[in-house]
């Protein structure tokens, strides 16, 4: 098998998507894949960051891992994303990275590659599947291979069952939530090692 580019693109304000994205680099590395773990920028101002100790004190815990860039995006083969719904949609932090994104995608270099996402919020209906299928929507439109986890894995419905990635509510990812997500980013490293191979 040849070894995939996986980028594992996440943006996290309280640390349920961090644990996430360590979660499925882990399972990335260890199915076989070349993986850049990277963080997408705070945009939120400062004196709101800090005004909220768990806010501030996560973006501390996060500083060690590089910021994402459009040299990431380019280089990997494929997407794993990763972040909060805020209002049934992707947090707008994940958006503002997400249009800076319009030089590759008009050069068509963010076409062919997979893409796969998971999300959080504060309750299991919170727009987790809106959020999710949103996602998606962007990915068709970069000319992405969308690869969902769908119900090929009992670790799905042990986690709740999202079909379309997973999701979870804030607060943290138990071992249910670590099975599925090792699942989904070992199928995305499956799937685009088909497509580079």
């Amino acid at each position: 098998m040849a070894q995939p580019k996986i980028a594992i693109v996440f943006y996290s304000t309280y640390g349920t998507n961090h644990a996430v994205a360590l979660a499925a680099a882990e399972a990335a590395e260890a199915a076989g894949a070349e993986v850049r773990l990277r963080r997408i920028p705070e945009t939120a101002p400062k004196a709101v960051v800090e005004g909220q100790d768990a806010w501030k004190n996560q973006l501390e815990k996060m500083s060690d891992i590089p910021e994402v860039t459009a040299d990431d995006m380019e280089w990997a083969e494929g997407y794993f994303f990763s972040g909060p719904t805020r209002y049934g949609v992707s947090a707008s932090q994940m958006r503002a990275f997400i249009d800076t994104l319009g030089g590759l995608w008009g050069a068509g270099k963010l076409a062919n590659k997979t893409f796969t996402a998971t999300t959080s919020a504060q309750n299991a209906h919170g727009g987790q599947e809106a959020t999710i299928l949103g996602l998606y929507t962007t990915a068709m439109h970069w000319g992405c291979v969308i690869v969902p986890p769908g119900y090929t894995d009992e670790a799905i419905f042990n986690a709740g069952g999202n079909p379309y990635g997973f999701s979870t509510n804030a607060g943290g990812v138990d071992e249910a939530g670590k099975a599925a997500i090792a699942h989904q980013a070992k199928r995305l490293v499956e799937m685009t090692a088909k497509l580079v191979g």
